[in-house]
């Protein structure tokens, strides 16, 4: 056999068996405040604020990997619809220089706004459907809070990350990420407007971290 034919063909194999053992996963559970949980097909963030503290309702937290990551070549563009005077999501986690698109869905006028040091916009006010659809570019982390001046009462959250690695978590604060780097990171739990806990963690390639954030 030619020598080169059998270097491609070790090369392939060997490739083949480094992919079977993929990348790192880390799945665990997040303490969350003591709230009221919703089943998935009716799952509905709400953003409450209580003594200047902004929080989902049901809790939910952002779990996500720290550390110095390259920024994604593409980044999917997101939706934060306007529906029934509420934000849908209520909390949405983005990676920093993602676009965010605001549709009315509401048969009213809506204006949304945000005096966030993270991004200051205001979008003005505009009616249902409203072509292009206003939309947003989020190009440094921190967190967001989006209001209308029409509806007070309406609130919602952007959590932007400086990492491609993050994940919401269900009612019951259970969350895994996958595809993850191996290496030593920092794994991050944002609770709250005021409250973030992390842990340290250690990924090896292939292998499944468990891992608990109180």
């Amino acid at each position: 056999m030619d020598f080169f034919v059998t270097i491609a063909i070790l090369a392939a194999l060997l490739g083949g068996a480094g992919s079977c053992f993929g990348q790192a996963a880390i799945e665990g559970t997040v303490e969350l405040p003591k709230g009221h949980f919703v089943p998935v097909e009716n799952e509905r963030y709400e953003i409450v604020s209580k003594a200047g503290v902004l929080a989902t309702d049901p809790p939910r937290a952002v779990v996500y990997l720290a550390g110095n990551f390259s920024r994604s070549e593409r980044l999917p563009h997101r939706t934060v619809t306007q529906k029934e005077l509420a934000f849908i999501p209520g909390l949405l986690a983005i990676e920093v220089g993602t676009k965010v698109q605001f549709p009315n869905e509401d048969d009213t006028y809506h204006n949304i706004f945000s005096y966030s040091p993270t991004k200051r916009f205001d979008l003005g006010r505009y009616p249902p459907e409203e072509h292009p659809v206003p939309s947003v570019v989020f190009d440094k982390p921190g967190l967001v809070t989006l209001r209308c001046d029409i509806h007070e009462h309406m609130r919602g959250l952007i959590l932007v990350l400086q990492t491609p690695y993050f994940t919401i978590t269900d009612g019951k604060g259970h969350f895994r990420l996958t595809n993850l780097p191996a290496g030593r990171h920092v794994l991050k739990a944002w609770i709250n407007s005021r409250k973030t806990v992390e842990h340290p963690v250690e990924l090896k390639n292939g292998a499944s971290l468990q891992a608990n954030l109180p």
